[in-house]
C-alpha cells in the first residue's frame, strides 16, 4: 500500500526525515531551505515524528549539533542552502573525518555577492572536497526516494560518510509535485534502526578523532577515499533494490536517456537532466542521434561509468551550472579527467565540449539545451571543438 503526496521538495524532504525515523534534526533558517525544517517542526510539534529538534543559532552550529548527536550513536538530518552551507564548511570537514552519516538536504543557492536567492551548485560544488557523498536530484520524487537511500548507503559499515542531497531551489524547493511513498512498515523493512560504526559511551569510553601524528594521518585519508570508492557499488546496489521494493529507481550513479546508439551525449546534472529528455527526443526527431546522460552522484564521481559511455559515442557535451572560476565548469573538468588515458595506442577519447548555464537560476529550457546540442553537433562533424568554454545566453 502507497499513497500519493503533492508537495513542494522541501516538504517532500521533511517527509522523507520523517518516514527514515530520524531521531535528532538541527535546524537554522535560510531562503530557500526555511520550509524544510518549518514543516518538520509541525511534525515534531504534532507528535508525527518522534525527534529531538534543536534551534541553533547558525548553520556552523547546526552542523556541530548533528555531529554530537550522531556521534551519541542516532539518526541525524539537517537542511541548508547557499551561505549557510558555506558556515559549515569546517564541521563539514570533521563530519566526514569522524566517519558520522548524517545526511542534509541542500537546496541550491547561488553565492553573493552580488546577493542572490536563486539557484546554481556554486554552494554545493564549493564543498567537493570535504568527504561527503553529493547526490543530484532532478524532481520531487527522487528528493524523497535519494534521502532514504543515502541512509542505507552512508550508514553501511564499508563506508560511514555523510551525505549531501541537492535539489535546485525554487525550481524544486517551492514546486508541487505528485510524490508517492510508500507504507512506513515497507521503508522500516528497507531501512534498519541505525547501527553507529562507533559511538561516544561513558560506559564504554574511547578516544576519536584526537590529534593524530603525521605518520598517521594520511591513512584516516586513505579510509576515506576507500569510503567513497565502496559508495560506488553500493549507491547503485541500494537505488536497484530501492526500484525492485518501491517502482522507483533513478539510474544508480549517472541516468542514462538513449545513450546506446547516441553519437552526441549530452551531460549534466540536476533538473537540467529532466529538461534535456525533451530536447533529445526533439532531436531524434531531425535524425540527430543525441542521448542524454544525467550524473546524479558527483562525489564518488562516477569515472568508469563516463569512460564506457565514451567508448562507442564521438563527442560529450557537458552542460554546467556553475564555474569553477580560472578554468571552467565542474562537470566538464572532471569528465575530462575520467577520460585521461592510462596506456599508450589506445583510441582517442571522444571531443568533450563544456557549456556554462542556467547560473543564478537563469532559466535553461529544452529549446536553448537543443541548440547546445545542434551546436556542438556542427563542431563534432568538423573534429574540432572551437570554443573551450562556451558561456550561453551571456548578455552583452
Amino acid at each position: 500500500m502507497v499513497h500519493t503526496i503533492i508537495d513542494t521538495a522541501n516538504h517532500i524532504a521533511a517527509y522523507a526525515a520523517k518516514a527514515a525515523r530520524v531521531k535528532v534534526v538541527a535546524a537554522y533558517p535560510i531562503t530557500p531551505q526555511t520550509t524544510v525544517v518549518e514543516k518538520i517542526a509541525e511534525f515534531v510539534e504534532s507528535g508525527e515524528m518522534d525527534a529531538e529538534y534543536i534551534r541553533v543559532e547558525s548553520e556552523h552550529s547546526a552542523m556541530a549539533a548533528c555531529v554530537g548527536a550522531e556521534a551519541a550513536g542516532v539518526r541525524t538530518f539537517t537542511a541548508t542552502s547557499a551561505h549557510g552551507l558555506a558556515l559549515m564548511h569546517e564541521v563539514l570537514h570533521w563530519a566526514a573525518g569522524s566517519r558520522l552519516p548524517i545526511v542534509m538536504s541542500v537546496i541550491n543557492r547561488a553565492m553573493g555577492a552580488p546577493w542572490s536567492i536563486w539557484p546554481d551548485f556554486s554552494d554545493s560544488l564549493s564543498q567537493r572536497d570535504t568527504g561527503w557523498i553529493q547526490f543530484y536530484c532532478s524532481d520531487n520524487q527522487e528528493v524523497f526516494d535519494t534521502i532514504i537511500q543515502a541512509y542505507k548507503v552512508c550508514e553501511d559499515k564499508r563506508v560511514l560518510l555523510p551525505a549531501m542531497v541537492c535539489s535546485e531551489g525554487f525550481i524544486l524547493s517551492h514546486t508541487f509535485m505528485p510524490v508517492i511513498v510508500p507504507e512506513q512498515e515497507e521503508i522500516d523493512d528497507f531501512l534498519p534502526p541505525y547501527d553507529p560504526g562507533w559511538i561516544l559511551d561513558i560506559e564504554n569510553p574511547l578516544s576519536h578523532a584526537n590529534l593524530v601524528s603525521p605518520e598517521w594521518y594520511m591513512e584516516f585519508r586513505y579510509m576515506i577515499q576507500q569510503a567513497m570508492e565502496n559508495a560506488k557499488n553500493l549507491i547503485v546496489e541500494v537505488d536497484r533494490e530501492y526500484g525492485r521494493r518501491f517502482g522507483f529507481e533513478h539510474g544508480g550513479l549517472i541516468e542514462k536517456y538513449q545513450c546506446e546508439d547516441a553519437d552526441l551525449i549530452l551531460v549534466t546534472m540536476g533538473t537540467m537532466g529532466s529538461e534535456a529528455k525533451i530536447s533529445v527526443n526533439n532531436l531524434r526527431k531531425e535524425d540527430l542521434k543525441v542521448g542524454l546522460a544525467r550524473v546524479r552522484v558527483f562525489r564518488p564521481f562516477p569515472k568508469e561509468e563516463i569512460r564506457k559511455l565514451a567508448e562507442n559515442t564521438q563527442m560529450l557535451t557537458t552542460i554546467d551550472r556553475h564555474v569553477s572560476f580560472g578554468f571552467e565548469g565542474f562537470l566538464a573538468t572532471e569528465v575530462k579527467a575520467s577520460l585521461y588515458s592510462r596506456e599508450k595506442g589506445m583510441a582517442d577519447p571522444p571531443l568533450v565540449a563544456g557549456f556554462l548555464a542556467g547560473l543564478g537560476g537563469r532559466d535553461v529550457t529544452y529549446r536553448d539545451i537543443e541548440e547546445i546540442a545542434k551546436k556542438s553537433w556542427k563542431w563534432m562533424e568538423e573534429g574540432k571543438v572551437k570554443e573551450e568554454i562556451v558561456w550561453w545566453n551571456l548578455r552583452e
